[in-house]
């Protein structure tokens, strides 16, 4: 039974930095495509990276794509979060989902299967 548990959120001062895990037990990461969203305050929870179990590629939201960057660590059974040059708009609760299906989402999966729990992220001075 695959659980997901997202864990490396806390404060931090615009410029600085993260890194986020999303870690998975009871079934190998790498079977399904890994979504990391964020909830906004006053806003839908959205899609800002995912890593594809079909062809190991990533996409980026355009609010995020050169400051962050996705990543596997097989050998962890994580997929990361790295968040660099963080702003106050990046504010908010994290989560990672697993999926499966071919989608050309942000998502990188069709259909979900699990969710983490979340883990809130703060930028500000």
């Amino acid at each position: 039974q695959l659980r997901l548990k997202e864990s490396g959120g806390g404060l931090v001062q615009p410029g600085g930095s993260l890194k986020l895990s999303c870690a998975a037990t009871g079934y190998t990461v790498a079977y399904y495509s890994i979504a990391w969203f964020r909830q906004v305050p006053g806003k839908e929870r959205e899609a800002i990276s995912c890593f594809s179990a079909r062809d190991a590629s990533q996409r980026y939201a355009g609010s995020v794509k050169g400051r962050f960057t996705i990543s596997r660590d097989e050998a962890k059974n994580t997929v990361d979060l790295q968040m660099d040059n963080l702003m106050p708009e990046d504010t908010g609760i994290y989560y990672c989902a697993g999926g499966f299906g071919d989608s050309d989402s942000l998502e990188c999966y069709r259909y979900v299967e699990v969710w983490g729990q979340g883990t809130p992220v703060t930028v500000s001075s």
